[in-house]
């Protein structure tokens, strides 16, 4: 049953909680811890998730989903009563945030609005996702199923994960596909997503290469000039400051 040593976990659990707030929310850092337990809505729904976690454990009927319904209702998050969540999750804004009942998330994990850990179809058992330690998953993304999610990897904003994420990776598109960021493999949450790498826009741009070739070429043969060389325009750059100070 629920006792002294379970509230004391809890306790210690949104402890660790406010001060991944205070580390990975500019806006939190010249803030109160009390003043993040009472305004944070992302704290909130994990302190309503911890307690409840706490009660499905230990066979509490009603009283779980209860909460968890309160939550939803109250910060636009919701959290299954059974998920697993480890220490230092930290939710940024978090509307619409979904982490489905087999869920797994581990340490030190941050979470942008609008992320859903779901299921997919009617399949009974594990049909959630599998998030390892210091992951962090961009506003929007979806990752549908029984997945693992490497530790130290970055999903893109809007991305759509459905395969097996490897470590320190950072994953964008739809579905997503892993890449790297300028050659290197960065771990922690710095949120800059506008360096991303575009993998459509690149595949695009090695077949406009292979086309100029072939022009390229074709003139030579012929003698003729073609009107115009095939080539891709950047719509953005790739590199330079990073908007996230990183």
């Amino acid at each position: 049953m629920l006792g002294l040593g379970t509230l004391a976990r809890v306790a210690s659990e949104v402890r660790r909680d406010i001060a991944a707030a205070r580390e990975r929310d500019p806006a939190a850092r010249d803030v109160s811890p009390v003043e993040i337990l009472a305004t944070w809505p992302g704290i909130h729904a994990l302190l309503f998730h911890r307690l409840a976690s706490a009660l499905h454990e230990s066979g509490v009927p009603l009283l779980p989903r209860t909460l968890a319904l309160v939550s939803r209702a109250a910060t636009g998050i919701e959290i299954h009563p059974a998920a697993k969540i480890g220490r230092g999750l930290f939710i940024d804004h978090g509307s619409g945030v979904v982490i489905g009942e087999t869920a797994t998330i581990g340490n030190d994990v941050t979470l942008y609005q609008g992320v859903t850990l779901g299921g997919t179809g009617f399949q009974t058992g594990k049909r959630h996702p599998t998030i390892e330690d210091n992951v962090t998953i961009g506003s929007g993304a979806k990752l549908l199923g029984p997945i693992t999610v490497g530790h130290g990897a970055k999903i893109g904003a809007n991305t759509v994960v459905i395969t097996d994420v490897p470590a320190n990776s950072t994953v964008v598109g739809n579905p997503g596909h892993p890449v790297k960021v300028e050659g290197r493999r960065p771990e922690g949450p710095d949120a800059d997503w506008i360096h991303l790498p575009d993998p459509i826009a690149e595949a695009i741009a090695s077949l406009a290469g292979r086309i100029a070739e072939l022009e390229r070429r074709v003139s030579e043969i012929t003698g003729e000039v073609p009107e115009r060389i095939a080539q891709v325009t950047p719509l953005r750059p790739t590199r330079g400051h990073s908007p996230a100070g990183g």
